[in-house]
């Protein structure tokens, strides 16, 4: 679903374009769904593509929501991120390029991933 900036400008907040359209980040420890704890899907703010799900988000202390693993393979993509100085992975949605956040190697077994991402990034829809 790829779309112009206008689109982009014309169907998101102010805060989900500049994090999601223009690779921003949310302040640590701000965001709506740190602390969430319902059971339930996280999907892209974009597209309503599903990312993750409740079963792999985990507390790492980092500030923002992390999970273990992507709920769909072909829902999230890697690209290497050299901002700030340093070398990271960004993940982006597979389906519209927004922006979620980054990964790490110091995450829970079994997958040892740390997905780092933006609240503003996914919306949380909550299973019955």
């Amino acid at each position: 679903m790829k779309q112009s900036e206008q689109y982009w400008k014309e169907n998101l907040t102010d805060e989900e374009f500049r994090i999601c359209r223009l690779k921003g980040t949310e302040r640590p420890f701000t965001g709506k769904l740190l602390d969430e704890k319902r059971t339930g899907e996280y999907r892209c703010t974009c597209c309503d593509a599903l990312l993750f799900i409740s079963a792999d988000k985990f507390d790492s202390g980092c500030g923002w929501p992390s999970f273990s693993a992507q709920a769909d393979v072909q829902n999230v993509e890697y690209h290497t991120d050299d901002s700030l100085a340093m070398r990271r992975i960004e993940i982006v949605c597979k389906q519209c390029d927004a922006h979620l956040g980054h990964v790490f190697d110091d995450g829970p077994q079994p997958t040892g991933k740390r997905y780092c991402v933006n609240s503003v990034s996914v919306q949380f829809s909550e299973s019955n």
